[in-house]
């Protein structure tokens, strides 16, 4: 794999820059993880190429990609593409944020070879980027990503296969993403299941940000912001679709973690309660109990007992 260039241009963060398939230079498509947060906002224009290419598919942190007056900006769970062409463009990492992202960069030779059978099953814009009667410059605006697009791009890091077949699992992830991304979608969507969808993909995408960090979980107001609607409105669907309330689940989830940190045998009761974010051991033993069914400090034991029967 050669990455140099890439890997030059995120220099400032190369402890969170990795790439996992291909090479630009000879292949025609480079596919590269980056999980990293910086003190300071992070100029990435440096590592677009020309001729290229570009889709960010963006898991988490806030960033821009603009072309003369407008910027487009990328949001957690968002993807979009840019072509590079004679004009530059600018692009922009916010400093703090825990930036999680994949980029999947092709030249457009690759592309015209991968899809010349099917050019008309492409999205307009996309046939105009791949196709194009003059190859100039252009920034997609940044779309939701779904469920199970999010579910593709986070299996990424971490290749479910033994590493003598990652190529292979690469060059089938690499063709799935395209068909997610540069295709029209096969039947019209009625508006009426698309509610139904972006629902669902909501509270997915609620229940990701809730199990990120269960000491420290978003308000409701920044869940709210993180998935496009108001907290009121999240509230209802969640119900709804995972049958307990925001807080319910929330509370199941660290209990759950709790007694996972307990039968390790790592951590005594206090520890799991500060993990999970308590810091009252009364309030962490009155919720263990009413939903593990067990006082926390008989927890490991009555789990060891029925284990030896």
């Amino acid at each position: 794999m050669n990455g140099e260039p890439a890997q030059a241009a995120w220099s400032n963060v190369s402890y969170g820059w990795q790439q996992l398939y291909g090479s630009f230079e000879e292949q025609g498509i480079s596919i590269e993880w980056h999980d990293f947060k910086t003190s300071r906002p992070l100029d990435w224009a440096e590592s677009f190429r020309p001729g290229s290419v570009e889709f960010c598919l963006n898991l988490d942190g806030r960033g821009a990609v603009g072309r003369g007056n407008a910027t487009h900006d990328y949001g957690p769970s968002s993807s979009g593409y840019y072509a590079i062409g004679d004009e530059p463009l600018r692009a922009t990492r916010q400093a703090h944020d825990r930036h999680r992202f994949v980029t999947l960069e092709y030249s457009r030779e690759h592309l015209q070879r991968q899809v010349a059978a099917a050019e008309d099953d492409l999205t307009p814009a996309m046939r105009e980027v791949i196709f194009p009667s003059k190859p100039e410059t252009v920034v997609s605006m940044p779309q939701p990503m779904t469920a199970e697009q999010r579910a593709i791009v986070a299996s990424l890091a971490e290749p479910p296969v033994p590493k003598a077949a990652r190529i292979l699992w690469y060059q089938s992830k690499a063709l799935e993403l395209m068909a997610h991304f540069l295709f029209q979608p096969k039947d019209p969507e009625f508006f009426c299941m698309r509610q139904k969808r972006v629902a669902r993909d909501r509270v997915v995408r609620t229940k990701e940000l809730l199990l990120r960090d269960l000491a420290n979980p978003p308000t409701l107001e920044m869940l709210g912001q993180e998935v496009g609607c108001s907290p009121f409105y999240l509230s209802r669907i969640f119900s709804r679709e995972v049958g307990l309330t925001i807080p319910q689940f929330l509370r199941n989830a660290r209990m759950e973690r709790a007694a996972e940190l307990l039968r390790s045998g790592r951590y005594n009761v206090t520890e799991a309660a500060t993990e999970v974010g308590y810091s009252s051991l009364s309030h962490f033993s009155k919720a263990f109990c009413e939903t593990i069914g067990c006082c926390p400090v008989l927890y490991p034991a009555a789990k060891h007992i029925v284990l030896d029967r």
